[in-house]
């Protein structure tokens, strides 16, 4: 079946190409939408039959490289078009694709009657194309073709209604937004690309798998240029995965359609990051000074993105900093070793994020475009399906038993301790209570207590089934995915195996050897109680949301104003914008506007070539005197220039 692996990302491009290009012919919006959805679901069920396959291989059978034909071939450097199936890369096609499916369906009904519908199912489509590229390839350069087409494709779709006005700092439209990202974006793709120079200088080869092997066999023992490019990697993936210092990008994100933002946070671009440093795992475990940075800057990124949503208003800016505060711990468990709690974690995160963000779509959509949650309450009796798959994916989110989200933030929280330190714990504790708060915050604000909108103007509605459905099917897997990797605590006990940490081990053996990290043999006590605080804490968040937003709704204007410095410093998001703007924007438009343009172009460049123009016109208009047109006076002068030229020749 591995042979079939091109079919995969083939069918989304086919289904760009023909809504992009007869998409104006076709005009009918459901034949438009179903090409657009059903060339990514046969694309899932083609994954699903491929890793069932690979599944009844005995385990070291699983990588499988299926090259299609030779691409750049230049001395030395032999690159192909080709995918290498294994248990990473089907475990993110999975997902890439049944998630990508949901949302394509959704958009259905979320862009009905859009002047652009064909335009913006043919960009999804190609979006798809792109991430499953970044995913199956089996080398960087190849990866590096879906990175750029994802960013691309996000540049497109960000900027989608590209008429409409955005609040965002210092952005008044959505292209502005859009180039934003694509901006920001570009400056950790310059440390992607020295990475692939300084690997290829050297191994010889950009292949996963060879990369690995001789990073492993060559250093051992690590070295500075294997740190140099892991960090070089690591500045890529803080772009693509919003990470400090790049993570400014994703939250004015939001000027796209909300399927947009689904897409983007949930199950695709943004994961970006997380598969390259787990692709790359050997390489970062022989640089424990790498793989420091990516613990704490995950880390940090967690706390400082969940401290900035406790105050947003805007109910996709407050999921877009918590897409952002749960990358942070993605990374964080990779900065440890624990690829495996960060893969589980991406996978249970598709799945609730994106229910949360469509579940935010069908809000917007029955509040007429109204996106401040200071505007809303009281929709749970008009969306009782929105209500409930959106309760469940907070749920998911804040970390409550059963639901996915607690087994995989959980497992993070657990490496965090055995294999980092006590503080990286605490730090990740304490955001999981802040998550718990700011999350349930928006639920309340949301759907509970008095309407804040004018019935009279605003009618809200369930939205349809195109949009609800795919809503009911995120809240299952949102409650039953994080049953695919049991806490070892309770697997154990119970003789119930990690069957994602199992999938995964093939492909993780060498970095697990590298870090010394042993498959867990026994119960630890400990486990139960760091597991028992996480709930509690979580628990204690949703409680103290309640009180403020259902019980007592003075409070939070009180504490603001009481802690009116705090709370404004949270709003501003740390000045972080501001700050770029000051030491980087601001500099570079004003040394091109007014040093490159108005002084060197025009002053110095423009100067020049018109001063000897003007300069040879001024010449002109001198000579131009003699001119005229008096034929005596020609002849005089012929004359006294005769005179003048013997006088020259027998004197001088």
């Amino acid at each position: 079946m591995s042979e079939l692996i091109f079919l995969v990302p083939l069918l989304p491009l086919v289904g760009a190409i023909i809504n992009g290009f007869f998409g104006t012919f076709i005009k009918n919006e459901k034949i438009i939408g179903w090409i657009g959805s059903l060339t990514v679901g046969i694309a899932f069920l083609l994954v699903c039959l491929i890793f069932f396959d690979q599944l009844s291989l005995p385990p070291e059978s699983r990588s499988v490289t299926v090259t299609l034909f030779p691409w750049i071939v230049a001395g030395k450097f032999d690159i192909s078009i080709a995918y290498l199936v294994d248990p990473l890369s089907l475990t993110f096609a999975l997902f890439v694709t049944g998630v990508g499916f949901l949302i394509h369906v959704y958009s259905i009904g979320y862009m009905h009657g859009d002047r652009g519908f064909f335009r913006f199912f043919a960009y999804l489509n190609l979006f798809i194309f792109m991430m499953l590229n970044l995913v199956l390839a089996d080398n960087l350069l190849l990866t590096f073709l879906g990175w750029e087409g994802v960013g691309l494709c996000s540049y497109l779709l960000i900027g989608f209604w590209y008429d409409q006005k955005f609040s965002g700092t210092r952005i008044e439209w959505t292209v502005d937004a859009a180039q934003k990202a694509f901006i920001v974006n570009r400056i950790g793709d310059f440390g992607m690309v020295l990475a692939m120079f300084i690997l290829f200088a050297l191994f010889g080869t950009l292949r996963y798998l060879d990369v690995n092997a001789a990073a492993v066999t060559q250093f051992p023992d690590g070295s500075l240029a294997l740190s140099i490019a892991a960090l070089l990697i690591f500045l890529g993936c803080t772009g693509k995965s919003a990470q400090i210092p790049l993570y400014v990008w994703l939250p004015d994100a939001m000027a796209g359609p909300t399927p947009v933002s689904a897409l983007i946070h949930a199950a695709t671009m943004v994961t970006s990051g997380i598969f390259l440093v787990a692709r790359l795992s050997p390489l970062f475990a022989l640089s424990p000074a790498a793989m420091g940075v990516v613990a704490v800057i995950g880390i940090a990124t967690a706390f400082i993105a969940a401290t900035i949503g406790l105050v947003q208003n805007d109910i996709k800016k407050v999921l877009a900093y918590s897409t952002v505060s749960q990358l942070g711990y993605m990374f964080a468990a990779l900065g440890v070793g624990a690829v495996t709690a960060a893969v589980f974690h991406v996978v249970t995160h598709a799945f609730f994020k994106a229910l949360l963000f469509l579940g935010a779509g069908s809000v917007i959509h029955a509040m007429h475009e109204e996106q401040d949650i200071q505007k809303m309450g009281g929709l749970k009796k008009y969306m009782p399906t929105t209500y409930w798959t959106f309760v469940v994916a907070a749920l998911a989110i804040s970390g409550i038993p059963p639901l996915s989200g607690f087994f995989s933030k959980d497992e993070i929280l657990w490496n965090l301790f055995i294999n980092g330190s006590t503080l990286l714990w605490l730090v990740g504790a304490i955001t999981a209570l802040l998550t718990a708060f700011y999350m349930f915050r928006l639920v309340h604000l949301t759907f509970h207590g008095t309407p804040r909108f004018d019935p009279e103007k605003v009618h809200p509605h369930e939205s349809p089934p195109t949009m609800t459905i795919p809503l009911i099917v995120l809240a299952i897997l949102s409650i039953v995915g994080g049953f695919l990797g049991i806490p070892h605590a309770f697997g154990h006990a119970l003789h119930i195996p990690h069957f994602l940490e199992q999938w995964l081990h093939p492909v993780l053996v060498e970095t697990h050897k590298i870090l010394g990290i042993e498959p867990a043999t026994e119960i630890h006590p400990i486990e139960f109680v760091l597991m028992g605080i996480s709930v509690v804490l979580a628990l204690i968040g949703i409680a103290v949301a309640t009180w403020f937003y259902i019980t007592n709704q003075q409070i939070p204007q009180r504490l603001a104003e009481r802690f009116r410095g705090l709370y404004q410093l949270l709003w501003n998001k740390y000045y972080v914008d501001e700050l770029y703007y000051t030491l980087i924007v601001d500099p570079l438009w004003y040394g091109s506007t007014t040093l490159l343009w108005k002084i060197t172009d025009v002053g110095i460049i423009d100067g020049t070539v018109n001063g000897i123009a003007r300069l040879i016109g001024h010449f002109g208009n001198l000579f131009r005197k003699i001119q005229t047109g008096i034929a005596q006076s020609y002849a005089v002068m012929m004359v006294a220039g005769i005179v003048l030229i013997l006088i020259w020749m027998l004197f001088l």
